[in-house]
C-alpha cells in the first residue's frame, strides 16, 4: 500500500526567510513546490500556491498579486516575466511559459546549449485581475490574459484575449461572454473586510 502524507505549507513568516522579493500576509506555498530564483519573485496577500508547483524564475521575474490561487502540479516559467494580477485562478496542472526554444531547426535547443547557439524568444506573460485559467491549459509567451478571461480545460492561449470572454481549445476560440457581476462581489468582500482599494 502506498500513502503519500500531507507535508503541510510554509507561511508567510517562514517563506519571508528564504529571500523572496517580498512575501505579503497570509501566504501559503505548499512545503514540496519548487522555487527557483526567490529574489526575482514578489508574492501579494492571500496567496496559496499548492503541491508540485514550480515557479522557475532564475532569468527573470515573477509578480504574483492578491488573492491568488495556483493549482497543483502548475509550471510557471519566468524567464521573460509573468504578471498575475489580483483575484486570479490557476486550476492545477496549468503551464505558463514566458520564453520558448525556436522550433524551426535554425537554432539549437534545450538548456544544456549556450545561449549563443539557441535562439529562445522571450516575451512577458500579463494576466489581469478575475482570470481563470483551467486545468491543464498552456499560456504561450506575449500573452496578455485581459480582465475577466476565462479559459476552459487543456486548451492553448496565445496572443491577446480580450475582457470578459470565455475561451477554450487548440487552437483557443472565443466561446461566449463571461458576466462582470463578480465586480460587485468584489467592492463588497473588500468592504466586510475594511479594505479601501
Amino acid at each position: 500500500m502506498y500513502r503519500k502524507l500531507n507535508n503541510g505549507f510554509y507561511n508567510s513568516r517562514q517563506l519571508r526567510k528564504f529571500g523572496f522579493k517580498s512575501v505579503g500576509a497570509n501566504v501559503l506555498v505548499a512545503k514540496d513546490a519548487i522555487v527557483i530564483g526567490f529574489e526575482n519573485i514578489a508574492i501579494g496577500n492571500n496567496v496559496k500556491i499548492d503541491s508540485n508547483v514550480t515557479l522557475a524564475a532564475s532569468g527573470g521575474t515573477l509578480n504574483i498579486g492578491n488573492w491568488i490561487h495556483i493549482g497543483g502540479s502548475s509550471h510557471l516559467s519566468c524567464s521573460g516575466g509573468i504578471v498575475l494580477k489580483d483575484f486570479v485562478t490557476i486550476s492545477q496542472g496549468v503551464n505558463i511559459y514566458s520564453a520558448s526554444d525556436d522550433y524551426s531547426g535554425d537554432a539549437l535547443t534545450n538548456p544544456t546549449v549556450a545561449e549563443e547557439y539557441k535562439n529562445v524568444e522571450r516575451e512577458s506573460v500579463l494576466v489581469e485581475k478575475h482570470v481563470i485559467i483551467g486545468s491543464n491549459s498552456v499560456v504561450a509567451p506575449g500573452t496578455i490574459l485581459e480582465i475577466g478571461v476565462a479559459i476552459g480545460a487543456l486548451s492553448f492561449a496565445k496572443g491577446r484575449l480580450e475582457a470578459w470572454n470565455i475561451y477554450g481549445g487548440n487552437p483557443i476560440q472565443k466561446l461566449k461572454a463571461r458576466r462582470s457581476g463578480l465586480l460587485e462581489i468584489e467592492k463588497k468582500f473588500k468592504k466586510d473586510l475594511g479594505l479601501d482599494f
